[in-house]
């Protein structure tokens, strides 16, 4: 679960769950079900991550981040507003950026050489390998990728899946055998798919979360050949009106296709696709680019449209569902009346209509047109119950989207249904603002999948549910954490955190394929069920030709098992998929460490020695990788990792994901950020938080984004306020002794851009050669305080003075700076990786077979070569002897 609330595998499960669920219709009655002794176990770790998220959520509303504040805005997903205001801050960003960017990109040239595909492996969630206490390992998700936000099936065993970031995939074979489709657009962000009655395949980009790691997109694109065709730029319907939005739902009626989106909603004919789109409806049309208000800092939030309801009788009878999650006065449902204006619809019968209690739905008609159904997530149950924010589902048995509506589930029937949340103290629908989808068996107007944290089924219109898809197997009496018995008698289940839905067919059975934080799982449309009311024939189609994971760093090490002295260990954090392990032979990639994965270090003489964050600094450290013998489950002290967090591990002392680093030439010591800058120097044979010492304290309501050391020197970036409303950034420059701290003078209208400080790069050869990289984007696009112009700065005197050297750079968010072994320097952008060699000033395209995601980390590998952990398509490497050695020598344009 990848939000402030919880993270994947971020729950616990410490007592008999309150009740029997009710049994599906067929099924067994479904036992009270009892932790076991070692579940207990396993879950201790896993509670302070969920402590540590309720903190954040209480330090957000304590701050003020209410009802239509724009911090809470983004303070709900991961955690972490961190993500969207290191974008934005310190102000607002004017839709065509990354488009421009995007334009830019495509005219500059290429240096020689091409990006090797890393992580292009199945990744084992349930790795035996590495399963102990710190691990996902049993949970029962199995081969998981990235998160999956939009899917779309036929008849004929073609599926396509949508990753968060990572572009359109194409299975020939009903899940499995992917290939991207959708490489050449201009943004690879997802937000929903859709097959239309011609199979024309529509691609809405945009991921259809409010979350802070959602990117904004280009549009809609529409495929007219899914079967054998790729998208291309050409493809898109209409002009520019819906670029830079969120695209939550595409619906189809009366010949037009209709668009829910961040900025309203949106109508264009679905057979004539040229021409541009036209505004149907924006509640708040003052703040909509262009607008009165637009500059607010509220605006981005002020007209979101989450779903469209269309009559199947009468497609001029339309309902929108509009509002923002937290809350405002204009959200709601909006019916069109006879003068043509759209107007808020009183009564829906069970269905709240009131602006408290409309917040994010999502809609489903059956094919026959004879049920409506809805999820309705409430901003006042998130307000007032800190444990869901569900009001309910609905359906409206007239077919009409106007109902009336009556209740057919709720927190209570849901958690009864064989849900593994309710013992960890949450309840359904605690991220129903992040996790959701609806879809109706086509061939059953009563059978329905709904999707919240986990995967529920009804087969007889919502009178009894099945949670068929459990958030995990642990803490279930049929789980066990011994490897030789994989998962226990436990079925496997999906991963959390629902987002996608489609109902398909694959070798002639109907197939329900559904997509979530770990990527893309199938089941029989009409599945079994357990003893526990869970499905028992769950497949995971995450084979390792879809790479859609979410990397926020990589690190790489010797392997010390490789024989021949040149294999390498490779590890990163991830969004919602713990610690990725790949060893140098390895035909499929381990996770060694449960949660939401973070920064990460690993030693380059020996890639076992590993130290992994999770969230807030929360450190922990293995020497062997994680390899679990067997003894924990004998023995609950014979770890395999061992928490390393220095003091600072709190929500409000230290970033989402906080920076630590190595000096690179004395690897035994360490820096890690939060309000201060913390110094140890037994590297990874630290067994214990006391070992830091704080070298400086950065000032209260600052925490550091970037930190850096060579040689003693240290240099720690910092933000505070973050967000847009007050932002300010500095540098603390010292040595890790504690002396000679200062601030450099970095005054808002000076030199240095005003905007979020995200990596450093300092000279092996000299401490006072240094580059800095700036997130955001620059004055052209930003409106704040001191935005100012440029995305990478260099200082030969310690940072008395600096000279901008970002030249011919796309003004894009710039995320990792390398100085490299030939002394070229390599940046990583939210869209490409960039080089410039030694003795040049302008920069090229690093190599060719990128995607167009975003690089959120740069490392050098003790292998001579380059990697980079993009955020949407795993981790890829670039060999640096292709390089050369003086200036572009070596050259593919």
């Amino acid at each position: 679960m990848s939000a402030v609330t919880l993270t994947a595998f971020g729950l616990t499960t410490t007592q008999a769950l309150a009740a029997p669920a009710p049994a599906a219709p067929g099924a067994k009655p479904v036992p009270v079900q009892r932790l076991t002794e070692t579940g207990q176990k396993h879950a201790q770790k896993i509670r302070g991550k969920a402590a540590a998220d309720q903190a954040f959520t209480a330090k957000s509303k304590a701050e003020g981040g209410g009802e239509d504040e724009s911090d809470e805005a983004e303070n709900s997903a991961e955690g972490t507003a961190q993500y969207t205001e290191a974008r934005t801050a310190p102000g607002i960003v004017a839709p065509g950026a990354y488009g421009a960017a995007w334009a830019q990109l495509q005219s500059m040239p290429h240096t020689a050489g091409s990006w090797d595909h890393v992580t292009e492996k199945p990744y084992n969630s349930d790795d035996p390998r590495y399963r102990d206490v710190n691990s996902n390992s049993s949970g029962g998700s199995g081969l998981v990728t990235g998160r999956i936000t939009g899917i779309a099936a036929d008849k004929d065993g073609y599926v396509y899946a949508g990753g968060a970031n990572g572009g359109v995939f194409r299975s020939r074979t009903g899940g499995g055998h992917w290939e991207p489709i959708a490489d050449k657009l201009p943004t690879l962000s997802t937000g929903t798919l859709n097959l239309d009655a011609g199979s024309r395949l529509w691609y809405a980009t945009g991921e259809s979360n409010t979350g802070a790691t959602s990117y904004v997109g280009t549009g809609v694109y529409v495929l007219s050949d899914p079967k054998h065709g790729e998208f291309q730029p050409g493809n898109r319907v209409g002009g520019a009106e819906l670029e830079s939005t969120i695209i939550h739902a595409l619906r189809f009626g009366g010949g037009k296709v209709w668009a829910a989106t961040s900025r309203g909603v949106w109508s264009h004919s679905a057979t004539t696709l040229s021409g541009p789109w036209t505004m149907e409806f924006a509640p708040n049309p003052e703040y909509l680019p262009g607008g009165s208000k637009a500059g607010d800092p509220a605006a981005p939030y002020k007209n979101i449209a989450n779903d469209i309801a269309i009559d199947p009788k009468d497609p001029n009878k339309v309902v929108l569902a509009v509002g923002w999650r937290s809350g405002d006065t204009y959200n709601g449902f909006y019916g069109k009346a006879a003068d043509g204006t759209w107007q808020r619809v009183g009564s829906l019968g069970d269905l709240p209509t009131d602006a408290a209690n409309v917040g994010n739905v999502t809609f489903a008609r059956s094919a026959d047109g004879s049920r409506y159904y809805a999820i309705d997530q409430s901003p006042a149950v998130m307000a007032s119950d800190p444990d869901t924010g569900l009001k309910g589902i609905y359906v409206s048995k007239s077919g009409s989207p106007f109902g009336p509506w009556t209740q057919i589930a709720d927190k209570d029937k849901l958690k009864n249904s064989g849900s593994a949340l309710q013992d960890a103290g949450y309840q359904p629908g605690i991220q129903a603002w992040y996790n959701q989808f609806l879809q109706v068996d086509p061939a059953n107007p009563d059978h329905v999948y709904a999707g919240l944290e986990e995967v529920f089924e009804t087969t007889d219109s919502g009178t009894t549910w099945a949670t068929v898809g459990p958030y995990w197997n642990n803490g279930f009496p049929c789980w066990s954490i011994d490897p030789a018995k994989q998962t226990g008698d436990c079925s496997p289940t999906t991963h959390s955190d629902q987002h996608a839905v489609a109902f398909g067919s694959y070798q002639g059975k109907a197939t329900v394929y559904v997509g979530n934080d770990g990527g893309i799982y199938r089941r029989p449309t009409n599945g079994q069920l357990d003893a526990y009311g869970h499905a028992k024939d769950w497949t995971p189609l995450n084979d390792g030709t879809i790479d859609t994971l979410q990397y926020y760093s990589v690190g790489v090490g010797k392997d010390p098992a490789d024989r021949s002295g040149r294999g390498v260990i490779v590890s990163g954090g991830l969004q919602d998929n713990g610690q990725s392990i790949l060893r140098a032979h390895d035909k499929v990639m381990g996770s060694n460490f449960g949660g939401d994965g973070a920064d990460t270090l690993v030693d380059p003489a020996n890639g076992c020695n590993i130290a992994e964050e999770y969230v807030y600094l929360d450190m922990w450290v293995t020497q062997n990788c994680a390899v679990n013998d067997g003894s924990w489950t004998k023995d609950p002290s014979k770890a395999t990792s061992y928490e390393v967090a220095p003091p600072d591990k709190d929500t409000s002392a230290a970033r989402f994901i906080a920076p630590i680093t190595s000096d690179p030439k004395d690897g035994n010591t360490w820096i890690a950020g939060g309000r201060h800058v913390w110094v140890q120097h037994k590297g990874y044979a630290i067994r214990s938080g006391s070992e830091w010492t704080s070298a400086y304290d950065l000032g209260d309501g600052h925490v550091a984004t970037a930190v850096a050391t060579v040689d003693g020197t240290v240099y720690a970036g910092w933000c505070g306020p973050c967000n847009n409303v007050g932002f300010s950034r500095g540098i603390a420059v010292g040595k890790t002794d504690g002396t000679g701290w200062h601030q450099l003078n970095l005054p808002v209208d000076g030199t240095l851009p005003n905007r979020y400080i995200s990596s450093f790069a300092v000279d092996e050869k000299d401490a006072q050669h240094v580059l800095v990289a700036f997130n955001g984007f620059s004055r052209t696009w930003t409106e704040g305080p001191g935005a100012g112009v440029g995305h990478l700065f260099e200082t030969r005197n310690g940072g008395a003075t600096w000279t901008d050297i970002s030249a011919n750079l796309p003004d894009v968010p710039a995320t990792s700076v390398k100085i490299l072994p030939n002394d070229g320097l390599a940046l990583g952008t939210d869209l490409a990786a960039f080089y410039r060699a030694p003795g040049t000033s302008d920069w090229r395209v690093l190599g060719r077979n990128l995607p167009t995601t975003s690089v959120q980390q740069l490392k050098t590998g003790p292998d001579g070569k380059l990697y980079a952990a993009t955020f949407g398509r795993g981790i890829w490497s670039f060999d640096l002897r292709r390089l050369g050695h003086g200036r572009y020598d070596e050259t593919d344009d």
